[in-house]
């Protein structure tokens, strides 16, 4: 029952909230240990926070769940778990976290309150609704960028960064749109009633729109923020960013493997490397020079 109700926890997902890292980071306080703690607790927050959040759309999914292919054997729609156990769990991590969020900073609690009204809203309302379910798992990256703007005393954190955030999320949203879209063909609409809203041309257009504006936004970001070195050597990351970008359009659109983000950073060998090499250049750069 315990490894059931860590399964339905989705630690596999925890990797979206490392963006709360990107203040402390791109802010240049990485080593300001006070600093790092604040953010490392609130990490954790977050973590148990989304986790809830999960466990609340498991449960509102569940009958949908059933029929799903491959969500049918997690730990709710398969019986592993029962649902009055999971809503206390996802009730118990809830209060927790956003105990802990208050602990940290007033305004750090309000925005996981926020984050938390969102994703109910989403998971019983919003989520059925083709283009805003994407922009509101857009706006939870967004809240967890600013969620570790407020962990610390920020000099000067890009207001680029948020463009960035935005257009990679909405890059990432629309392409497990489309993979989804591609495993379930027409019983799509079946299993998420929200795929009956798109197509394959149009997501692809889509993802098309919000990949060139990633990379441009990124590219933007790496010659104009104010912390930068100014011999403009963070534009050297911009081909592996942009390798990340092509790389998942590859595997949405050529192989069909591809769905959540999660998922691939977990299992894609590539990706896996370009990530780290694009970490190791930023910390390089922002911290050695």
């Amino acid at each position: 029952m315990f490894k059931a109700f860590l399964n339905a926890m989705r630690p596999k997902q925890w990797s979206k909230n490392f963006f709360v890292f990107f203040a402390i980071v791109f802010d240049k306080q990485l080593f300001h240990i006070p600093a790092l703690l604040h953010t490392l607790a609130g990490f954790a927050s977050f973590c148990l926070l989304s986790s809830s959040v999960y466990i609340i759309n498991d449960i509102f999914d569940i009958e949908v769940d059933k029929q799903h292919p491959v969500k049918k054997n997690r730990p709710l729609p398969s019986g592993a778990l029962p649902i009055q156990l999971a809503a206390i769990g996802a009730f118990l991590l809830a209060i927790f976290s956003l105990g802990i969020a208050y602990f940290l900073s007033p305004t750090f609690f309000l925005i996981g309150m926020a984050y938390l009204l969102m994703n109910l809203a989403y998971s019983k309302w919003l989520k059925h609704v083709a283009i805003l379910d994407v922009f509101i798992i857009a706006a939870g990256f967004i809240l967890r960028v600013e969620a570790g703007v407020v962990l610390i005393v920020v000099e000067r954190f890009s207001p680029w960064l948020y463009v960035v955030t935005t257009l990679g999320a909405l890059y990432l949203g629309f392409g497990k749109r489309r993979a989804e879209l591609a495993l379930l063909t027409k019983q799509a609409g079946e299993h998420r009633k929200v795929l009956e809203g798109y197509s394959l041309p149009v997501l692809d257009q889509y993802i098309t729109i919000v990949s060139a504006a990633t990379i441009l936004s990124y590219s933007l970001y790496t010659f104009s923020a104010p912390n930068l070195p100014e011999n403009h050597s963070m534009m050297l990351t911009i081909p592996f960013v942009a390798y990340i970008i092509f790389r998942y359009l590859y595997l949405i659109q050529m192989t069909h493997n591809a769905g959540a983000p999660e998922e691939v950073l977990l299992t894609d060998r590539p990706i896996q490397a370009s990530v780290a090499i694009t970490i190791l250049a930023i910390l390089v750069i922002f911290y050695l020079q």
